[in-house]
């Protein structure tokens, strides 16, 4: 059993904490909030020129660069147009440009109908390990 003193102590630490109310919230959320703008502070934003280069530089740097997307930037929105035939190129495609510094991305890349087939086709086979069930064989010879 308890001993009263615990009790006691443990009804008054609650009662400050019923007495602070919503203020004591209110000061952690501001402080949270002057934390997040001082980490927006350290990265500077960067123009729509800047942006642009830097977007077009990691794509430069990727398999991706391949496929010779347009990219072009207007109030920190990034749109991306072209043609890929390997159906991930799309959504790498997209991360780089947040990553790059991007508000927004505009993704207008069509994927070729081979790729989707091809996808669709690696699905039906179950390449996956989550989607083979024990005592299956992984793959079928041909």
């Amino acid at each position: 059993m308890a001993k009263p003193a615990v009790w006691m102590a443990a009804a008054v630490i609650a009662a400050g904490a019923w007495a602070a109310g919503p203020q004591a919230a209110a000061t952690h959320q501001r402080q949270a909030a002057v934390g997040g703008a001082k980490r927006d502070a350290v990265r500077p934003k960067l123009s729509d020129s800047q942006l642009e280069a830097a977007i077009r530089a990691k794509f430069a740097k990727s398999k991706i660069n391949a496929d010779k997307f347009a990219v072009r930037v207007q109030g920190g929105v990034a749109t991306i147009d072209g043609k890929t035939d390997v159906l991930q190129h799309k959504g790498v495609a997209t991360r780089m440009c947040k990553t790059a510094g991007a508000a927004a991305v505009n993704n207008r890349v069509q994927v070729s109908e081979a790729a989707r087939q091809k996808a669709a086709g690696n699905l039906e086979q179950g390449r996956r390990r989550a989607q083979v069930t024990r005592g299956d064989a992984r793959s079928e010879r041909k």
